[in-house]
């Protein structure tokens, strides 16, 4: 089986924390049994953790920053580090979308993960595909039928 390596944008994360039924949550259970890599890079993971800790985010959670905490240390188990090498800037609309774009091109990952497929129109200039939660998880489930 060819374990898949992705980048998962922030808004995945997010919403894995907001529901245990939809299928952000169900990736990080597939991650959990090594069913992909995660790739990440210092500054996308370094926004996983100010975004997860935002006020409204932990109110929406129900979760304290020490419990953000401890589930970043777990993902950091899982997490394959990305060196960005080459900045590939700019490329998209928004400015805070780069590093998660640079961090996938860098690490040469097979998939960029999140709900904003058109915020990463220019993924299409480096073949790299941009696909929702849903998809992958689709993906992840034919390979194990």
């Amino acid at each position: 089986m060819n374990i898949k390596r992705v980048v998962l944008d922030t808004n995945v994360l997010l919403a894995a924390g907001r529901s245990r039924m939809g299928a952000s949550f169900a990736l990080l259970r597939a991650l959990r049994d090594e069913r992909f890599r995660l790739l990440a890079s210092v500054p996308l993971f370094l926004e996983y953790e100010a975004v997860l800790k935002r006020p409204e985010q932990l109110a929406a959670g129900q979760r304290s920053t020490a419990l953000v905490d401890a589930f970043l240390d777990g993902l950091s188990l899982r997490v394959e580090p990305v060196h960005l090498f080459y900045l590939w800037r700019p490329q998209l609309r928004d400015p805070a979308d780069e590093m998660v774009l640079e961090t996938a091109l860098n690490g040469r990952a097979a998939a960029l993960v999140t709900f904003n497929v058109n915020d990463f129109a220019a993924a299409r200039r480096f073949a790299l595909p941009v696909i929702t939660p849903a998809m992958f998880l689709h993906e992840l489930l034919k390979e194990v039928a």
